[in-house]
């Protein structure tokens, strides 16, 4: 039976609450739905092998379980969220799929590396690269962006999508995609978000110009742009009282949830997508790429 999607999740106002960068998924209130009961794979990514940047919490969760579920083993980037990755790990492994944890810094293009170099000792192939790990914060003015946070979240989001991507590239076979997570701020963007803005902007475009240039190669990329989703990067990086009106201005009335973004993934991940490369896929609930 078809699901009402105004509905289908929880609607604002969201319960007051903060967190301390990077944020958590066990103190968000109400918890983030990631598929945990709802996703059922069908076997479109038997035997492939994935790397999900910021795979332990928020979309990069679901998509890990998803990928999981649909036969691929993950390798799962984070940062130092390690109750978060464990869980995600867990979830992973319940699918019957292997497994791998690395925590590390993104910004560091060794470090970029050495994940492809792991994902290749462990799986002995790469099939998916997911680009979605990010830095945002809230301004309310220009100055108050330093030159130190503006460097910070250009380097997490849109020098480490270059990094991993240089070092992917030589490793896939014909088949393979890398899907980079970009945004409506790509589009329309909040002065509030203006360095983060900026970083999904270029995403998008890295996309297309990546799509153009390992086409030969028999190598697909694609974008996935979301909307507000209720993550932990939500409460620890926005003031309360956005916080409890998260999502309250789409046209469906509320924030998604990050099993709502997993089929879009695995759909650009999978043969179904095959005539599919450098497009952006919007998961806004409503709320226009204009």
């Amino acid at each position: 039976m078809a699901t009402d999607p105004t509905t289908k999740h929880a609607q604002p106002p969201q319960p007051p609450q903060q967190q301390d960068m990077p944020g958590t998924t066990a103190e968000m209130t109400p918890r983030p739905d990631h598929g945990e009961e709802s996703y059922e794979g069908s076997g479109r990514l038997e035997g492939r092998a994935a790397i999900i940047t910021g795979g332990d919490s928020g979309i990069g969760r679901a998509v890990a379980i998803a990928f999981a579920r649909e036969g691929a083993d993950v390798l799962v980037s984070y940062y130092d969220e390690e109750e978060d990755a464990r869980e995600t790990g867990r979830l992973i492994e319940k699918a019957g799929r292997k497994a791998i944890l690395v925590p590390g810094d993104i910004k560091d293009e060794a470090h970029c590396r050495s994940l492809v170099e792991r994902a290749m000792r462990e799986f002995d192939r790469l099939d998916i690269l997911v680009n979605n790990a990010a830095h945002q914060v809230t301004v309310k003015s220009l100055e108050e962006i330093s030159a130190e946070e503006w460097d910070v979240t250009m380097r997490t989001n849109l020098y480490a999508t270059f990094y991993l991507c240089k070092a992917a590239v030589p490793e896939m076979r014909p088949g393979s995609a890398i899907i980079n997570t970009t945004s409506i701020q790509s589009k329309s963007p909040s002065g509030n978000l203006l360095a983060y803005a900026a970083t999904k902007g270029a995403i998008s475009n890295f996309t297309a110009g990546l799509a153009e240039l390992v086409a030969e190669k028999g190598i697909r990329v694609n974008a996935v742009a979301p909307g507000p989703i209720w993550t932990p990067l939500i409460p620890s990086t926005m003031p309360k009282e956005k916080v409890e009106k998260f999502g309250a201005d789409t046209p469906l009335g509320r924030a998604g949830q990050p099993a709502e973004l997993a089929g879009a993934y695995v759909l650009l991940a999978s043969d179904a997508a095959s005539y599919m490369t450098g497009a952006v896929v919007p998961v806004t609930g409503g709320r226009p790429m204009l």
